[in-house]
């Protein structure tokens, strides 16, 4: 038979909102020593009065502890638990400061005065109309938040997201969900598709339903995107849906016309190997990349008729070098192509070329706009060149709206050169080629070996493999260049060869650093672990003369394992800026947060102006009004708690997350947990990132695998079709 208990909650020891999962310290009725309770709740608020059945267990390792079958929350009812609970951080505006306050005036009444008449609370003292609204509004949200938690919780859905569901549906979030489960797959970051089947099924929507066919074939349209590719071929995406779900082919057949007709999605059969289908945006991405390139090309070049020759001479001579062969033909082609791209690896000159193209651009008196995909890229791009760049999101005007420049409100400027393209995804291109006046010449410049674009598409791949465009390839490795072992390294390995050892350390454990690029070599997962934090710790600042917080970054090929970014992050975050008593930190989303953290924007948020990719520092936790502030580039960004999702801990980070950044010193984890991602594209890519340092741990056997395996995985995409046919059929 289950026992019962009841008590105060005093302190939540652990919360999962994804299972439910709570460690609770409970003051029970009647006695003086606090107990453990453990069970499931959908939100759980230090203060809050508990029921629980179920039985009193002696757990190995926490000892006494009441397993709990059933737990039940209640609002508090005494002065003490009402200002606790309202001092948790429950209500923006009410902290424990604010808590106590307020329920020195109202008593066991304050939770009745905050429902029902709020304007009372302008009789304390230091709250004025401003704080009474943003407390009135927060404990509303707080209510239907609550709602939506339970309604979740109890149909064994994971609770997490529930502030996001209110945020945007409204107080029509329950409605709006119980209709149709499979529209929050759709609309909220972080819900996928498994999450809302279930939801579905436990709501009672049929199995073979054409609402779950149509979802299912939205989720792989998603999930190929998310994987890079803009299309799918229909036949291929039927038989994932058909595996994911079970349902007959022809209903997804039928499924599939319904989103064509709806304009969820476009099929097209005039790509070879078709049909394929896109979803909507991506298709008209692509068709419009290769509709606007093409209308760029033609017309007159923005610069007037110059003496090339006597222009390089004049180049030459301001800049104070000789070019090469392959920089004079790219100068000549920039001031007669209106489209151009520029590819190679590090140390060949792209910069060079580059600043090159701007004194002619400049002395002819011709407005030149620089950009770049990333904050870092554009920062590096503007000391290089000293000319002004920006990001182009923010070129463009990003708002949550989208960008503000575009065809009608174009930008203005003669010559636009686009750095890091590698990095530059299908719907990125089109905004900013929709913005490009007709008029203006643009150049395209980036490393074609490198990882593609994290989002989807191939574009700067797919227009060098066109050959409708003007492409450039710089190959010769620079004088000055040869002497970076990094970029020796850089280069070996895109040609498939093991890079140059600097150095050999087997069982050494203090590896004196000399030049700048080493290998270790490791085996043991825990003893790469150990280097990584012995060489920021000790040995680089030492050596170099290096910030361990600021100048060490470490890249890793994957998210899990010992050495992927999770696990590394927890463990360079205790070592880097460990728990303090004194200093307030915030849980969320199986992520804390501490000030001083180093953070990585993980979406594009146009509302804050920041995008996936950018990295910042926390600047303070205010648990009064849950709020979060991170510094990017000297730039406050104001977080609620419930939206801590957006940012991970960013001591360690994925390689394709750090495209586009370039570090004073990095490190970079090998080993053949690893296994799937060792490719020779990935291995490049980092190694590419270090400015002054780059050291490789790890295995020699993954090191040899990732030089010697190719990423032989193809994205779906069909610009360098368009591209190439609109070549073709030019008269």
């Amino acid at each position: 038979m289950a026992e019962s208990l009841s008590g105060t909650i005093e302190r939540i020891t652990f919360h999962n909102p994804e299972t439910g999962f709570a460690v609770l310290r409970v003051l029970v009725k009647g006695q003086r020593h606090l107990v453990t309770v453990v069970g499931q709740l959908p939100r759980v608020v230090a203060g809050e009065f508990l029921e629980a059945a179920g039985k009193w267990i002696e757990d190995r390792d926490h000892g006494k502890q009441f397993q709990a079958e059933m737990l039940r929350t209640v609002a508090p009812s005494t002065v003490e638990g009402i200002e606790k609970y309202l001092g948790s951080g429950l209500i923006k505006g009410i902290g424990p400061h604010y808590a106590h306050r307020i329920v020195q005036v109202f008593g066991e009444r304050t939770l009745q005065i905050i429902d029902e008449s709020p304007a009372f609370l302008a009789e304390i003292k230091g709250i004025g109309p401003r704080r009474v609204q943003e407390i009135r509004q927060s404990w509303q949200q707080q209510k239907a938040v609550r709602a939506i938690m339970v309604f979740l919780h109890s149909h064994g859905v994971g609770t997490a997201r529930a502030t996001r569901i209110y945020k945007t549906y409204g107080d029509k979030a329950l409605e709006l969900v119980k209709e149709n489960p499979y529209r929050l797959a759709n609309d909220i970051w972080g819900v996928g598709f498994q999450t809302a089947d279930s939801l579905a099924q436990r709501l009672g929507i049929d199995r073979q339903s054409p609402l779950r066919a149509r979802a299912a074939l939205r989720h792989v349209l998603t999930e190929s995107a998310d994987e890079g590719h803009c299309s799918f071929p229909e036949v291929q995406v039927i038989v994932r849906a058909g595996q994911l779900t079970g349902i007959e082919q022809k209903t997804f057949e039928e499924a599939a016309k319904t989103l064509v007709e709806e304009k969820e999605a476009v099929r097209d059969d005039a790509i070879p190997d078709g049909p394929w289908l896109y979803l909507r945006k991506l298709y008209h991405a692509e068709t419009a990349i290769a509709a606007t390139l093409w209308e760029l090309l033609q017309g007159a070049h923005p610069l007037p008729n110059i003496d090339v020759e006597a222009a390089l001479g004049w180049v030459e001579k301001r800049m104070g070098l000789a070019l090469a062969a392959s920089q004079r033909d790219a100068i000549r082609q920039a001031t007669s192509k209106k489209v151009l791209v520029i590819t190679g690896g590090p140390g060949v000159g792209k910069t060079t070329l580059v600043r090159g193209i701007l004194e002619i651009f400049r002395a002819k008196k011709r407005e030149c706009v620089l950009c770049a995909p990333t904050g870092r890229a554009a920062k590096r791009l503007a000391e290089l060149t000293g000319q002004e760049a920006k990001t182009i999101h923010r070129l463009l005007e990003y708002d949550a709206s989208g960008p503000k420049r575009d065809r009608e409100r174009p930008l203005q400027g003669d010559l636009f050169i686009v750095d890091e393209m590698s990095m530059v995804d299908a719907p990125l291109m089109h905004h900013l080629l929709k913005a490009v006046p007709a008029s203006a010449c643009l150049v395209l410049v980036g490393d074609v070996d490198q990882l593609p674009s994290v989002g989807p598409g191939l574009v700067l791949a797919d227009i060098i493999a066109s050959g409708a465009i003007p492409v450039v390839r710089l190959t010769e490795v620079f004088r000055q260049a040869q002497e970076s072992g990094i970029v020796q390294a850089a280069h070996s390995v895109n040609q498939g060869q093991m890079p140059e050892k600097q150095l050999l350390v087997g069982q050494d454990r203090n590896p004196i650093l000399r030049t700048d690029f080493y290998i270790i070599e490791v085996d043991q997962p825990e003893v790469i672990l150990a280097r990584i934090v012995t060489l920021i710790q000790e040995r680089i600042p030492a050596r170099f003369r290096l910030d361990a917080f600021s100048d060490i970054q470490v890249l890793t090929p994957m998210n899990r394992s010992e050495l992927g970014v999770r696990n590394l992050n927890v463990k360079l975050q205790e070592i880097l800026n460990p728990y303090e008593e004194e200093q307030p930190e915030v849980a969320r989303f199986g992520t804390t947060f501490r000030p001083g953290d180093k953070v990585l924007q993980t979406v594009n948020n146009y509302d804050r102006e920041v995008f996936n990719g950018d990295i910042g520092r926390v600047h303070k936790i205010d648990e009064e009004n849950q709020e979060l502030t991170v510094v990017f580039d000297g730039r406050n960004v104001v977080y609620d708690f419930e939206d801590l999702d957006e940012l991970a801990l960013a001591y360690a980070l994925t390689i394709h997350k750090s495209q586009g950044s370039e570090y004073p010193a990095v490190i970079i984890p090998l080993h053949t947990q690893h296994y799937m991602l060792l490719q020779r594209n990935l291995l490049y890519t980092g190694i590419t990132r270090g400015k002054k340092l780059v050291v490789l741990i790890g295995s020699r056997k993954a090191l040899q695998l990732a030089v010697s395996r190719q990423d032989t995985r193809k994205r779906c995409t069909g610009l360098a079709w368009r591209l190439g046919f609109r070549s073709e059929s030019r008269p």
